[in-house]
């Protein structure tokens, strides 16, 4: 049949030629503090049951609650999470993403393995392996395998579920803390839409910590008795941990059968450029990311008929959400039903999303508001329709699902029921060019050394002897960007993060306070995070108790607080998201840039490419057996770890033109790939290297011929190496020039894939054949990205 144009096959709506694909939802599955299974979640929810209770696993003493909504006892006799190690955030994303694989086992059978991908949401990730390997190593407490860190970064939740499905698409890690998974199904479904994957695999997982509990703890946000959002007299958030995962599929495929849930009509993405933690009490940053997710699934606001709201329970969240609300819907927010399922489950942070769009999507099907649970008193400023209590019937086929998260970072959700709206047009598409640049790296930090660097000036490492391993440190004086004052609370990660931010607007003579600033986005790229903010916060507080605490830490502790920052000190608050893709981040960061510049998201974005070396992260890698020592100087085993902060500034060409930027190139095509071999087993063919460089020219209609220089990914891993010199005299028999700077400069982590898209771009400046060049980065565990640069036509030098 035909609905508004729509095309439904078997109930499941699909894509008429010419128009985006669809993208639907074939599998849901969850575990949470009402049970493993998403039928458990939503019974409990729909009947209004509290899942908050006195916490068993932690000691909660001296904190300022007890409850929290804490998973059932896991069953015995399961196997580890990898390898001889456990991990409890892993254990749980597994069993969430096996009901969902399961439930949409028919998309297992119609799409293969490369056209699979995995993108996961988190805020702590596997915090509690890092603090095993800790509480080993600083206090002596058991014994506890080197392996254990590899469980450690978000990235590894990505690439263990990539490896237990067999996935070989793209796998990806997000982390903007409370909007994490959320922000994970927007990026699902873009690579859905783009053509990059035909179904993937995506959701969150976060669990209890005693450094979690301390840090909410030392803000005052607990409460001590159950969430209750949106009352007039709540006191606090509750606490939540688990996981949730979708299957989406592109609509084409569920004609060959099977039964889809719903539809994701599209998401919307935003800075609030307020505050560390508080959010923007006039809703503004809030109501842009709802507007937008509104206006890319070409959803009225008087279409929509249920609000799955943030609702922590804390009174300035709640406050500011209900004014976001009115502001993004107008008059028919007096008509939507908003709840909280964080008054039953508690606040899962970085699962906390995809849980909620869950709950939103059963809701769809069943044509049932799901209740606030806890409502008991009106709150003058809080003045919709929360459904206290009780769940009522609904008649309704567009919902939305909101999350706004630390550090002012925002996330909507436009959902429908299958087969009930009309396709969303087409945005106009415009080619992406880089318009500003800045690198502070081992090697200088001025615009010379950079040249210096791509001209390959100089033999000698940026690299120096500390305690045996070979270490790349950055070395300047912020004072001309920040003043003391700003810095204050500012650890090294967000310092490197707001001047290389900052000076590469200044190069591109872009000013997002007076060039419309909400059409101006921030996307960091790091692999290890706010390392030395986490260690200065957990350290006290594993050491100490819960009274150790500090407050003016803990906000820094999340990924995307850097991002937050940039957006405070620069005023670009338009879409705003955190990749951590380990050694690929950088990469990442760029290439989500292109698909957001490319569907009108934004008019230009400021990508970052940023990591610091800490005492304990350079053990860690030296524990692996990954780094170089200077006891063994004829032997160029392992990486020569470096820090780095680099920012680039990607455009749309005619948002460049309009002011006449000046352009450094262009980003043509991106590529995303995978070896689903485990972690830290890279294929030593460099197979699916290979893949990812061979999309990324084909993305950007560039020959594999026309190549004249690969940039490559080389860091000092004689397996990784060798499979991507496997790879590149596969694809490029041409044989091009092989840039290999990390050898030099160091491997700066999440800002390697930056900083040599940066070198690739001035290499055309200072001496290089002008034509597309591949830029090259591997995460460590097998996650292969591929960009595809040229210089621009204004040059005379398109491809």
């Amino acid at each position: 049949m035909h609905t508004g144009g729509t095309t439904t096959v078997g109930g499941a709506a699909t894509s008429r030629p010419g128009e985006p694909p669809r993208v639907l939802v074939a599998g849901m599955g969850a575990v949470t503090a009402h049970g493993g299974t998403v039928a458990r979640l939503w019974d409990a929810v729909r009947h209004g049951r509290v899942g908050i209770r006195p916490v068993r696993g932690l000691v909660l003493d001296g904190y300022r609650t007890s409850v929290g909504g804490e998973l059932p006892p896991a069953k015995q006799g399961s196997p580890p999470s990898y390898a001889c190690c456990r991990e409890p955030v892993v254990d749980v994303a597994l069993t969430a993403a096996t009901e969902a694989m399961t439930e949409a086992a028919w998309v297992r059978a119609a799409v293969p393995a490369y056209r699979f991908g995995v993108v996961i949401g988190t805020c702590n990730a596997g915090l509690l392996s890092a603090r095993k390997w800790y509480v080993s190593r600083e206090l002596g407490d058991g014994e506890v395998p080197a392996e254990q860190l590899l469980l450690a970064p978000p990235q590894a939740l990505a690439e263990v579920l990539a490896s237990h499905f067999t996935i070989t698409g793209p796998a990806i890690a997000i982390n903007t803390a409370c909007a994490a998974s959320a922000n994970a199904i927007g990026y699902a479904a873009d690579l859905i839409r783009t053509g990059a994957a035909d179904a993937v695999l995506v959701g969150g997982a976060d669990v209890f910590s005693d450094v979690l509990f301390a840090g909410f703890n030392s803000l005052e946000s607990l409460s001590p008795e159950p969430a209750k959002p949106y009352s007039g007299d709540r006191q606090g958030l509750s606490l939540g941990e688990g996981s949730g995962m979708l299957v989406l599929v592109r609509g084409e495929i569920a004609q060959d059968g099977g039964r889809c849930l719903a539809e994701v009509l599209g998401y919307g993405l935003s800075a609030d450029g307020y505050h560390v933690t508080a959010p923007d009490p006039t809703g503004r940053g809030a109501a842009r990311a709802i507007a937008s997710a509104l206006r890319r699934g070409a959803v009225d606001p008087a279409d929509v008929g249920y609000v799955n709201g943030h609702g922590t329970g804390t009174p300035k969240n709640d406050a500011a959400e209900s004014v976001a609300t009115r502001r993004a819907l107008g008059e028919a927010a007096d008509k939507v039903a908003v709840s909280s399922t964080k008054s039953m489950v508690g606040h899962l942070l970085g699962a906390a999303g995809v849980v909620e769009t869950i709950v939103t999507i059963k809701a769809l099907q069943e044509q049932l508001a799901p209740p606030t649970a806890g409502w008991s008193a009106q709150d003058p400023v809080c003045d919709l329709d929360y459904v206290p209590n009780v769940a009522r019937p609904m008649t309704t086929d567009v919902a939305l699902s909101n999350n706004f998260a630390f550090a002012g970072a925002n996330a909507c959700l436009a959902l429908a029921r299958t087969g009930c709206r009309p396709a969303p047009t087409a945005a106009p598409t415009d080619r992406v060019v880089i318009t500003g640049i800045a690198a502070l790296t081992p090697a200088g930090c001025t615009v010379g050394a950079l040249r210096d660097l791509a001209a390959g000036v100089g033999t000698e490492s940026a690299c120096v002897a500390e305690g045996g391993n070979l270490l790349g440190r950055v070395e300047f004086d912020p004072a001309a960007w920040l003043t003391p004052r700003e810095r204050r609370r500012m650890d090294r990660l967000t310092v490197l993060s707001v001047v290389a931010a900052k000076q590469a607007l200044a190069d591109a003579g872009l000013d997002p306070r007076r060039h419309g600033g909400d059409r101006i986005g921030v996307i960091v790229g790091t692999g290890l995070g706010p390392m030395e903010s986490m260690e200065g916060f957990a350290r006290p507080v594993i050491e100490s108790g819960p009274g150790a605490a500090n407050p003016a830490v803990f906000p820094n502790t999340v990924y995307n607080a850097a991002g937050g920052q940039v957006a405070m000190h620069t005023g670009a608050v338009g879409p705003a998201s955190t990749m951590s893709v380990l050694h690929a981040s950088g990469a990442a960061a760029l290439g989500y840039a292109q698909d957001l510049l490319e569907a009108d998201q934004a008019d230009a974005i400021v990508c970052i490419g940023v990591d610091v070396l800490t005492a304990s992260v350079v053990r860690g890698y030296a524990e692996l057996g990954l780094l170089a020592r200077t006891d063994r100087p004829g032997e160029p085993r392992g990486l020569r770890l470096a820090e780095a902060g680099v920012a680039l500034v990607l455009e749309r060409a005619s948002a460049a033109a309009s002011r006449a930027a000046e352009e450094y190139g262009e980003l043509v095509g991106h590529a995303i790939t995978g070896d689903a071999r485990g972690l830290v087993h890279p294929d030593p063919d460099g197979v699916g290297l290979e893949r990812a460089m061979s999309l990324a020219l084909a993305r950007g209609g560039v020959p594999p011929e026309r190549v004249t220089a690969v940039w490559a990914a080389a860091a000092g891993l004689p397996r990784a190496d060798a499979g991507e010199a496997r790879a590149v005299a596969r694809l490029l028999p041409q044989r091009p020039v092989v840039h290999r700077p990390k050898l030099r400069v160091g491997e700066p982590i999440g800002a390697g894939g930056s900083l040599l898209a940066v070198l690739a771009l001035l290499s055309w400046r200072v001496g290089a054949i002008a034509g597309p060049v591949l830029v090259n980065s591997s995460s460590l565990g097998g996650t292969h990205i591929a960009l595809a640069l040229r210089p621009t036509e204004s040059e005379g030098n398109h491809a």
